[in-house]
Formats: C-alpha cells, structure tokens, sequence
C-alpha cells in the first residue's frame, strides 16, 4: 500500500512538475513572440499565431492523401504514382469500371486506334539500334525505355546502387548524372553513360579544365557506352547544378574533386563552350580520346542556335554530328533549383521535342543523330507520344526513383528523404533494401516495355519504333482533336535501325 501511494504522490507531482514546464514554455514563447519584428503574425498573436506555420507545413500532407484528387495533383499525381508504384511491384496493372482520365482540357493527348490491331504472334521485338557507329566503340541496345541523369550527391549510396542492379537485369542503361562516376555506379554492372556537366566533375583536372587522362581512365571502363555534355536540364536551364553542402559528404567530394561540407554549384554553362562550333569541336575531342559515342544534352528554348549548329555540321561534314542529342523537357525535375527557373523557363517537351527532330530531318541528320527524350515521362502513353513525336529513345529519372519507392515529399533539397532516396543520413538510408529495391527497379522498366508495345500493337504497328505523329491527336481549344502530323507537318522519314 505505502508504494502504490509512493507512486500515485510520485505521478502527481511529476504531473505539476509537466504543467508548470508547459506554462513557462508557453511564457517564454510569448515574450519571444511579442519582442521579434520578423513575423506579423507571431508578434500580433504570440503563441497562437505559431499555429500557422505548423498547419502550413501539415497542410502539403493532407492535400496529398486526403484532399487532392487523382488527377490534380502537381507536379506528379496520385494516379501516374500509383502505375509506377504497381509495376514497380510486379503486382496488376488494370483499373476497372472507366477511366479517371479527363479527355476534354485542350493538349490532351488520344492515341488512334487501328481497327485491325497487331496480333500476339504479329507482334515484333524492339530492333536494335545503333548510336555513334562511326565510333570506334560504337553503342547497340534495344531497350527504348532507360535511367536518366541522376548524381550520387543527389541521391544516396543505396538508391545508386539498386538502379545500377535493376538497370542490369533490365538491361538498360543508367545515366551517372554531373557528379561523377562513384563506385556505386560500378556495382550492378550495368551500360553507364558518363554525364559531363558545367564543372566536369570526375573529369577534370586540379584547375577544373577538361581533362584527357581522366576521360581515358573513365573510357577504359567496359560499362562505360556514351559520353553526354549537360548544357542545361529542365528544372533549370540556364543554372548549373546545385549540390548544398550538407549532402557534400567526403566521399562526394573526393569523386567530384571539391571541398567537403560545401555547396557543390557549377557554371551556368561551359566556359570552354561559346558557340555552336564550340560544342561540336568538344564533342569531336571527347570522341576522339574515349572512342565513345558522344552528344549532349539541353532543354530548349531559344532554338536559333539549334539551326546554327547543324548548319554547321552540313559545312563540316555528318562525321562531326553529335551521336546522339537529348531533348529535356522544362519540367523536368531536380533536387534543387530557384523556383523562378522551375516555374517558368524553357520549353515542355511536347513542343521542343518535334523541333528538334525536324530540324534534324530539315538538314538530313536522321537518323546519324538519336534522338532521346527526358522530362516527366514516367508512364506509358507518355513514352509513347515521345516515340510518335520522333524520339528514338526515352529516360527517365523520377519514374525511376518512384520504382525505388519515393513518396513525393519533395524534401530532396533538404537532406531529410524519408524514404531514403535522397539523404545520406544513415537511418533514413536503411529503408532502402537493395534486393527488393533493385527488383523493382527491373519490374517498372519491364512492364513500361511491355505496355507500349501494348499502345504501339493497338495503333497496328508491330513494335513501338514505328509509331508516327499520325498515331496520336490532341485535343484543341475547340473541343475536337487535330493529328500531330497536322501540328508538326514535316513527315519524318521512317527511323532506320541496325
């Protein structure tokens, strides 16, 4: 009896003890509040007004599993996640009772039917195509559907190392992304393509110029195919990569060449690039020391200089073509980039993407120039509208980490991933089970193949290279649709392969 009343005195005062914290906690608040000039509302409504800020912040959770519909959501919604997340597991990819999908707003994109579809045993495998094959190692793959840039920096040890392992299994290739080429990228021994960013991070040397012997170095890896400079990306072109400091761990830094602890920001562009004839002469260097295919990779705006360059390529001759050119949408994603750049620079890919690959027909670089898209393409009429439009191949990198289960918290900027995607904090990194991750990785890129092949057979065409602008309508602001082919006239020849 003596201890249970030992106890109950002991609650009650531990009780008081609580309440009496919880009010001095609720002074000291009010007199920060009353005395700080930053905020009105605090300053007005001390403690209470700290309310706002909290429900603020609850508030992007709710609209994302409460409020928000399947459709509205930005810049991914519930419905484009949940396909990739089904496939990803391996688990059914159909819907019952109709779909969701409004067909009204103008832009939408309605796929034409055949009314003799292709049958099962009509159906063909992906031919096989070849970039750069006046290279002395030149690249062959039939995968239509790959990993698009991502930097271990952006995302963590285990999430690089799952894509390496799925990308493999799949295989399809896996872009490094401008950070360089960790050993991470090396584990799962898939193709790599070795981006070369603003600061050539991995490739430079101590004075951060292009450096020969650390592109041969790289070229001599087997999984080495391609090499792409990065001119600019689609979350912000015209600003170069940005790494803060909290994700430059040490190891970071030594494969990019940069101090630990601090903001990893490139160039706005290449300094050693100022012109059309520039690039093409990088391009011919880095050919010329790795024997690798090379092009490059921009998003679209000002298109000038596009006309510019193959012009000049016809004075030069078609050897001094860029391999390959990817085309990325501006909205594209990334880990961080000023929300004036994100919100309103650069062409989407539905427009960009048919003038690039006109252009190049215009001066009869089809099909010496492939052509891939990047830029929110992670579904499969998404990739298939690319292929209609003229692309050759699509990549992909949010598709890809919703396959790694990404949750679209969109904290990647902050270090703090909860699913461990994009952190490098140890604890958050251990959701990521590299086995199961890196299975889903191969089941999404399967089942993305196999689904527009699906697209491709009910337009009546055998395997999805072949869809064409006439495959596809879009809606306009009168309420009907106009063929893409009618958008875009110029009738792209029929891409050949090897």
């Amino acid at each position: 009896m003596d201890t249970l009343l030992f106890i109950k005195g002991l609650l009650a005062d531990l009780f008081v003890i609580a309440i009496g914290l919880a009010m001095l906690a609720v002074v000291v608040m009010f007199v920060i509040d009353v005395t700080q000039t930053r905020h009105a509302v605090r300053r007005n409504y001390p403690v209470v007004g700290r309310f706002r800020y909290f429900f603020e912040h609850l508030g992007e959770f709710f609209r994302q599993y409460f409020f928000a519909q399947d459709r509205e959501e930005l810049p991914f919604n519930r419905a484009e996640r949940a396909w990739v997340y089904r496939a990803a597991k391996g688990v059914d990819t159909t819907v019952a009772f109709g779909s969701t999908r409004d067909l009204r707003p103008p832009g939408t994109p309605i796929f034409v039917n055949c009314p003799f579809p292709t049958l099962d045993e009509d159906a063909a495998p992906v031919a096989t195509t070849v970039i750069g094959p006046g290279c002395r190692h030149p690249f062959h793959t039939d995968r239509l559907f790959n990993v698009s840039a991502m930097s271990y920096g952006a995302i963590s040890k285990p999430a690089v190392i799952a894509l390496s392992r799925g990308a493999k299994k799949a295989g399809i290739w896996l872009n490094t992304g401008e950070g360089g080429l960790s050993r991470f990228h090396l584990m799962g021994g898939c193709d790599l393509i070795f981006q070369i960013g603003t600061a050539k991070y991995g490739v430079r040397d101590e004075n951060g110029a292009l450096s020969d012997a650390r592109l041969t170095e790289i070229a001599a890896n087997e999984q080495l195919r391609m090499f792409e400079i990065k001119l600019s990306q689609g979350a912000k072109p015209g600003k170069g990569g940005i790494l803060p400091g909290g994700k430059v761990t040490e190891e970071i830094a030594a494969i990019r060449g940069i101090p630990a602890g601090q903001d990893s920001i490139s160039p706005n562009r290449h300094p050693d690039i100022n012109s059309p004839g520039d690039l093409l002469d990088m391009i011919e260097h880095i050919r010329s020391v790795t024997g690798r295919p090379v092009g490059f990779k921009a998003v679209i705006g000002a298109w000038g200089w596009l006309d510019e360059l193959f012009k000049e390529v016809s004075r030069r001759g078609s050897d001094s073509a860029p391999d390959f050119v990817t085309v990325d949408s501006a909205d594209g994603g990334t880990g961080a980039a000023p929300q004036s750049l994100i919100d309103f620079m650069g062409m989407p890919i539905r427009e960009s993407l048919p003038l690039t690959v006109d252009l190049l027909d215009t001066y009869g670089l089809r099909p010496r120039v492939r052509v891939i898209a990047s830029g929110k393409l992670v579904n499969p009429g998404a990739v298939a509208l690319a292929l209609c439009a003229g692309a050759d191949f699509v990549n992909s990198a949010r598709g890809f980490m919703f396959s790694l289960g990404c949750i679209q918290a969109l904290q990647c900027n902050k270090n703090t991933c909860p699913t461990g995607i994009t952190t490098h904090n140890r604890r958050l990194q251990r959701g990521l089970d590299l086995t199961d991750k890196a299975e889903r990785v191969y089941r999404y890129a399967e089942t993305m193949h196999k689904e527009v092949g699906v697209i491709a057979h009910s337009c009546g065409v055998p395997e999805p290279r072949q869809l064409r602008r006439h495959h596809v309508r879009v809606v306009n602001d009168r309420g009907g649709s106009t063929p893409l082919d009618e958008l875009y006239p110029y009738c792209m020849p029929a891409r050949q392969v090897a």
